[in-house]
C-alpha cells in the first residue's frame, strides 16, 4: 500500500512538473517579439525615422526657499536661448513637481538635428560668459541635479506647445533589460485608446543615463479629469490586454503630477 502511494505521489509530481513546464512555454510564447531586436538597436527600430530630434530631460532638486528665484532665473535663460537662432535647441516644457519629488523642477529640451546639434549647442554655451555666470548662480539654489538623453517613440505625438491651464503627469517606467521592443510593440497598439481627450503629449525612452527607462507625458485639465480619462480607457476593448502584457516587463514605475511654469510652452 505504501509502495502504491509512493508511486502515485511520484507520478503526480512528474505531472505537475510537466504541466508547469508546458504552461510556462505557452505563457512565454505570448511574449515573443514581433521585431527581432538583434537585427538592429532598439533605438533605430522604435524611434521616428522622419525626424532626427534628440531630447534632454533635466531633474533639478531645488532648495525650498529658492524655488521662486530659480524659476525666474531659468525662465530668463530659456527666453534668451529661444530668441537666439544660433543655438539649435528649444525648451519643450518646464514644470514644478506638485505630487512626487517636492521642490523639483523638470525641463524637457529638444535638439533638432540630433547629437550634432547637442554638441554644437554645448560648445557654444561653454564659450558664453553670461551662461557660465547663470550656471554659477543656479548652482547656489540646487541640492542635486541629473539629466537623461531621450528619443521619442515613433507612434507617439511630437510634443507641441499647447494652451492651458493643464496639469501634467509624467509616468516613468523602469523596464527589465531586453524588453524595450516588446514594450514598444504593445504601446504602438495601445496608444489609440488614449487619444480621444488629447491627453497624450509625448513618449520617450532613454539613450544616455539610466537605461531601459520610459517616460510618458500626459496633460489633463484637472486631477478629476485625469481620473475620468484613465477610467474610460478600461472600458475600451484592448486596453486591459495591453496592461496585462506590459506589467511583466516592469521592474518599477512612478508618477509625477507637475504644474507648468509661466514660461513653459506646454501650459
Amino acid at each position: 500500500m505504501a509502495t502504491t502511494r509512493s508511486v502515485q505521489a511520484k507520478g503526480y509530481l512528474l505531472y505537475r512538473r510537466f504541466s508547469e513546464s508546458s504552461d510556462k512555454g505557452w505563457f512565454r510564447s505570448l511574449f515573443v517579439h514581433k521585431v527581432d531586436a538583434r537585427k538592429d538597436a532598439h533605438s533605430n527600430l522604435l524611434s521616428k525615422k522622419e525626424t532626427s530630434n534628440l531630447y534632454k530631460i533635466q531633474f533639478h532638486d531645488v532648495k525650498p526657499e529658492c524655488l521662486e528665484a530659480y524659476n525666474s532665473l531659468e525662465a530668463e535663460v530659456q527666453k534668451r536661448l529661444h530668441e537666439d537662432q544660433d543655438y539649435p535647441c528649444e525648451v519643450v516644457g518646464s514644470w514644478n513637481t506638485w505630487y512626487g519629488e517636492q521642490d523639483q523642477a523638470v525641463h524637457l529640451w529638444r535638439y533638432r538635428g540630433g547629437y550634432p546639434a547637442l554638441t554644437d549647442c554645448l560648445q557654444k554655451l561653454r564659450a558664453n560668459k553670461e551662461y557660465l555666470e547663470f550656471r554659477k548662480e543656479r548652482a547656489k539654489m540646487l541640492l542635486s541635479r541629473r539629466n537623461e538623453l531621450l528619443l521619442e517613440f515613433s507612434f507617439w505625438n511630437e510634443p507641441l506647445p499647447r494652451q492651458g491651464p493643464n496639469l501634467y503627469e509624467m509616468r516613468t517606467y523602469y523596464l527589465k533589460p531586453g524588453t524595450m521592443i516588446e514594450w514598444g510593440n504593445r504601446w504602438a497598439r495601445a496608444i489609440k485608446h488614449r487619444q480621444e481627450n488629447n491627453e497624450a503629449v509625448g513618449g520617450f525612452f532613454t539613450q544616455i543615463g539610466q537605461l531601459y527607462v520610459v517616460h510618458h507625458l500626459w496633460a489633463y485639465e484637472s486631477l478629476q479629469a485625469r481620473e475620468e480619462t484613465r477610467n474610460s480607457a478600461w472600458r475600451k476593448e484592448g486596453w486591459d490586454v495591453n496592461v496585462y502584457y506590459t506589467v511583466p516587463l516592469l521592474q518599477s514605475m512612478e508618477s509625477r503630477i507637475m504644474i507648468p511654469t509661466k514660461s513653459s510652452p506646454l501650459q
